[in-house]
């Protein structure tokens, strides 16, 4: 994940005596204790029983609202120093925000009763930060905390004299100098020997088979660490906020993985600057050779980022570090050096400098070790018109290696040699002359070339290879470039060698001479691999004979009336703890033509929950939409998700206000877990707050029996809602989903009648726009595939896609994303 907030957002003084500490967020437990120690020890079978405490427990929904602070302005202004609460709890997080603390350990709020003042000031518990304040600032601090239903109490003060002192109870329990703190303890050396490294063979473990070269080319991409990975990547949202610019996977089948994390920055309003993340490792070279394992995955981080068409000279690196425990053994030691060295060694050649990093010396299990383990992750800035995805977007497009030399008789490029290749690539991809740009990681090209050609089903010959054995050469810092048309291949240089290899065809297979590969049955066997442990395939063939209902447009007089004299519909947007769409839907309405306003209902007390109930309703009764964003409200656990949003809305001026605002003509949206909310109010089907009883509708969880993340296509089955206005029926789209309770499950009788009342709003289809059961179309296994349903007046509509999960330059690397204007069309009610 990378952050950004805006510059004049930051305020960077040191804190001054007489300051406050304020403690914010989470309430403290015991969770967590000795978790800083824990994670730098060696463990033993009995660590399970005897360490289980030192693990934290987290809690999402309070980091969400911390993050909402933070993005305020006249929040972060006041904040002269900021620590989160990482290893060593009160001690650490408040202890290193100025050099004279007095700490009040009574005051720290928490989970339950019974710690003592150890514990108070050791543990790890998430989801705090501790910031720095002037005392004038505080009573104004507490109170934006509270608009944004957060806890926050002063705990500490800074004091003129450099000593930390924590007081329990009335007790000093903590008086150390500041002086001793810096100190960092007595001095410590250890000898270290560097071992001399194993030899290292450039071609993987497949280019030595003495096999066909299709039987070669399938031990690559089978690999365990190069085979398919998307059942275990779509566990995780890659749409939120609404600022993606390259999913995980690309091309019209979502396969080809992306060399990068991008996204757009995370500001209010619009923005044309992204960043970039990529990383690079490689544990088996990293055993052999930990000063050449850790220089290449430097090399590997920065060629991803170059690849998807960031700068060099913009990037930074930090690292992750993982190693054996050492004890005083010198050979031991001798790992983490010689792999920072290498590390250092590949900074300084490419001129791309570490600002951060984490380590751990603590990776053994009784007499099983990691492997030396410095993991690189490049990290850059960018405009979102630069970037470039890896997969092949057509055929007849000319393939091109771009690659630099290598020292002899190592797998490392030469310096100059892999600068000159970096730059050359950049430029190419500035002047557009690249459509598709992979390299070279931990399985040669051979694997990069296979995932760019999955993504779109496009084949590749090699019709221009000069020799087919560099294809399982782990050749690091190389670049695979499909070339748009017109482009030149580029001319190699004394320092850059390139040469054409292939073209792309329509054909889905690799053709080598007179060997020819058929792709579909080897991407058949690259997901096989992990889909017994990450499924995301159905294991049978899809039901072909649910009885789907044919489009049909709602007949005319079903349709409300429009409310006319509005120029701009008021939108009221509830954020309940754990909601995390709001800002995505807020902007959405924006851009639709509407006046949004987003409200933070409080539960941090029974009045609270009380007084947001009241004014929430007033807000509803001033508005003309009510819209329910997505999110994981109060947690999906155990009784299914929604649950607070429920309870809150049945209470009976929330659902008085509710029916005045339907009454009125209104419009109501509820999206995700606001889809799931409506369906348990009764809102749809019904088109009113009701009791639920067994004939009801639910939504449950997803037939895969996990989150699922990623792009589907929707059929618009009814215009019957007024957000759908500006559809006509059989329009598919492109929908971003992220949810783990998505399934719409109802009985045979009703499913019916909402068929013949036009209330069947939406269907997830497959690449025909055939509405289908098969888990690629259908991620959650809803019935009859639907995802979105309405009222009987079609004014109330609730769906699971994410249709505000949309910005300028988004999904660049989904070629065939088809936007939904539902949002528009709601909007234009009002309007029209």
């Amino acid at each position: 994940v990378v952050g950004a907030t805006p510059q004049k957002n930051v305020r960077r003084e040191c804190p001054t005596p007489g300051d406050v500490i304020v403690l914010l967020g989470g309430r403290t437990g015991r969770d967590g204790i000795g978790g800083a120690t824990g994670s730098s020890k060696a463990h033993k079978l009995e660590s399970l029983e005897s360490c289980g405490a030192e693990v934290q427990k987290g809690n999402a929904p309070v980091e969400r609202k911390i993050q909402r602070l933070f993005r305020r302005q006249d929040a972060c202004q006041m904040i002269k120093r900021c620590n989160d609460f990482g290893a060593g709890g009160v001690s650490v997080a408040i202890g290193e925000l100025a050099d004279g603390l007095f700490i009040e350990l009574d005051k720290v709020p928490k989970k339950y009763d019974g710690l003592d003042g150890t514990e108070l000031a050791i543990s790890e518990s998430q989801e705090r930060m501790a910031v720095a304040l002037a005392p004038q600032d505080v009573d104004s601090f507490l109170g934006l905390a509270r608009e944004e239903n957060l806890e926050a109490t002063p705990v500490a003060t800074v004091t003129e004299e450099p000593r930390v002192r924590m007081v329990w109870r009335g007790d000093v329990i903590v008086d150390v100098s500041r002086e001793f703190l810096a100190s960092n303890g007595a001095p410590k050396s250890c000898t270290a020997v560097c071992a001399a490294a194993e030899p290292l063979n450039a071609t993987t473990p497949a280019a030595r088979l003495n096999t066909s070269f299709e039987e070669r080319v399938r031990a690559v991409v089978c690999d365990l660490n190069a085979c398919s990975k998307k059942g275990l990547v779509e566990r995780f949202d890659s749409t939120i906020g609404a600022g993606s610019v390259l999913m995980p996977f690309g091309g019209t089948r979502q396969l080809t993985p992306a060399c990068a994390m991008v996204a757009k920055f995370p500001v209010i309003g619009e923005t044309t600057s992204v960043s970039g993340m990529a990383w690079g490792f490689n544990p088996y070279l990293s055993s052999a050779d930990p000063f050449t394992g850790a220089y290449l995955a430097v090399v590997e981080s920065v060629s991803k980022l170059v690849a998807t068409g960031f700068a060099r000279d913009t990037m930074y690196l930090t690292f992750q570090e993982y190693f054996e425990k050492l004890r005083t053994d010198p050979e031991r030691w001798g790992k983490p050096v010689a792999a920072v060295l290498g590390a250092l060694m590949a900074q300084v050649d490419l001129g791309v400098g570490a600002i951060g990093g984490k380590d751990s010396m603590s990776g053994s299990f009784e007499d099983l070790d990691v492997p030396p383990t410095l993991v690189s992750f490049a990290v850059g800035t960018g405009h979102v018109d630069d970037i470039v995805s890896p997969e092949f977007k057509q055929a007849g497009s000319r393939v091109v290696l771009v690659a630099p030399l290598y020292e002899e008789g190592t797998m490392r490029p030469q310096p100059q040699s892999l600068v000159d290749t970096l730059d050359t690539v950049q430029g190419m991809i500035a002047r557009g002359e690249v459509l598709a740009a992979g390299t070279c990681g931990y399985a040669s090209s051979a694997d990069e070339l296979f995932k760019m050609c999955v993504g779109n089903g496009i084949g590749l010959d090699f019709d221009k290879i000069k020799d087919p054995e560099q294809l399982f050469v782990a050749a690091y810092g190389s670049f695979m470039l499909e070339l748009a048309d017109g482009a030149p291949v580029p001319a190699g240089t004394d320092t850059v060698y390139v040469e054409e290899i292939g073209t792309t065809t329509a054909d889905y297979t690799w053709k080598l001479a007179a060997e020819t590969i058929d792709l579909a049955r080897m991407q058949q066997a690259w997901e096989d691999v992990l889909e017994p442990v990450f499924p995301y395939r159905d294991a049978d063939e899809a039901e072909a004979d649910v009885p789907y209902g044919e489009p049909s447009e709602a007949p005319a007089a079903t349709r409300a009336p429009s409310v006319a004299g509005s120029a701009r519909p008021q939108v009221i947007i509830p954020v309940f703890p754990g909601t995390n769409c709001e800002y995505d839907t807020a902007a959405a309405f924006e851009r639709a033509g509407a006046d949004a306003r987003v409200y933070v209902v409080n539960n941090l007390s029974p009045e609270a929950v009380s007084d947001s109930a009241r004014e929430l309703a007033g807000l509803i009764r001033a508005s003309n939409i009510l819209m329910i964003p997505g999110g994981f409200s109060g947690g999906d656990e155990p009784d299914g998700s929604a649950k607070l949003i429920t309870s809150f809305f049945r209470a009976p001026e929330m659902t008085d206000a509710v029916r005045e605002l339907l009454a009125g003509d209104g419009l109501i949206l509820g999206i995700c877990n606001g889809f799931q909310a409506l369906v348990k109010l009764g809102l749809v089907p019904y088109g009113d707050i009701r009791p639920m009883d067994e004939d009801c509708p639910t939504l449950t969880f997803n037939r895969i029996g996990r989150h699922q993340s990623k792009i589907v296509r929707t059929r618009v089955a009814s215009t019957l809602s007024p957000w759908l206005s500006q559809c006509k029926t059989g329009d598919v789209h492109s929908v971003p989903i992220s949810h783990g309770e998505g399934r719409f499950v109802a009985g045979d009788e009703l499913l019916v009648q909402l068929q013949g009342a036009g209330q069947i709003a939406t269907q997830y289809v497959d690449e025909n726009g055939t509405p289908s059961m098969s888990l690629d179309a259908n991620p959650n296994g809803s019935v009859w595939a639907i995802e979105g349903i309405t009222s009987p007046d079609g004014r109330v509509l609730g769906k699971m896609g994410h249709s505000e999960r949309v910005s300028a330059g988004c999904y660049r690397n989904i070629p065939d994303y088809t936007y939904q204007p539902l949002i528009e069309g709601g909007v234009a009610y009002f309007t029209a």
